[in-house]
């Protein structure tokens, strides 16, 4: 307990928060505020953030002040908020959950799904990796699954993937499918675009902040 019987409040390492716009997947496009928590171990060579990849170089932040920033960045115009890494299930989701329950707006999930799924989510984006196998209960609650694709084995991966996350109790919507080609990749975005040209199922996904070069 902390002075005048106060429970300590419960923190995470953060490396940024953002209001911007969602670049990639279904809700690409949208205002949305963003919190990028530190500590990844799946180590993907073609990470773009590969300095959340360390927890403890980053500053811890209560979970109190999160929730303020996502209350402010709500006034001026975010639709929902985004929890990203980093892999964000590196750390137990509920109390910034509980904490953000009072910006009133969704929260989203960007995660690989390696770890224990936590907190309580509207929208889940899975982004599983070839080299370390997402946890089936992401899978089976992933609203949203994008496959980052470099090479003609990862449209397989995919598919693989697909069925795996289909696989859900009766009545559960499937999730959005979704094929990314990796960022300035020719070869993956000639794979991803003929491939989603013949099967019908699966959406092209860009990541179009790094286009429009905004955060």
């Amino acid at each position: 307990m902390g002075t005048g019987g106060r429970p300590h409040s419960h923190t995470l390492p953060v490396v940024e928060t953002f209001h911007s716009l969602q670049g990639e997947g279904i809700h690409a496009g949208r205002s949305a505020f963003f919190i990028r928590l530190g500590g990844c171990g799946v180590g993907c060579s073609w990470c773009d953030t590969k300095q959340s990849w360390p927890a403890h170089v980053h500053p811890q932040c209560p979970v109190e002040e999160l929730a303020q920033q996502a209350e402010q960045a709500v006034q001026a115009g975010a639709a929902f908020v985004v929890i990203t890494g980093g892999e964000p299930l590196e750390h137990n989701l509920d109390p910034l959950c509980e904490a953000l329950a009072g910006a009133g707006v969704p929260l989203h999930l960007e995660t690989s799904g390696v770890g224990a799924l936590s907190g309580a989510f509207r929208w889940i984006t899975l982004s599983p990796k070839p080299h370390k196998a997402p946890a089936p209960a992401v899978l089976a609650a992933c609203h949203e699954l994008k496959v980052v694709v470099h090479a003609a084995s990862d449209l397989g991966f995919a598919e693989a993937m697909a069925a795996a996350a289909q696989a859900r109790a009766p009545g559960t919507p499937a999730p959005e499918l979704l094929l990314q080609p990796g960022w300035d990749c020719a070869a993956g975005q000639e794979l991803v675009v003929d491939f989603v040209r013949a099967h019908p199922k699966w959406r092209l996904s860009l990541q179009s902040h790094k286009w429009l070069g905004v955060r």
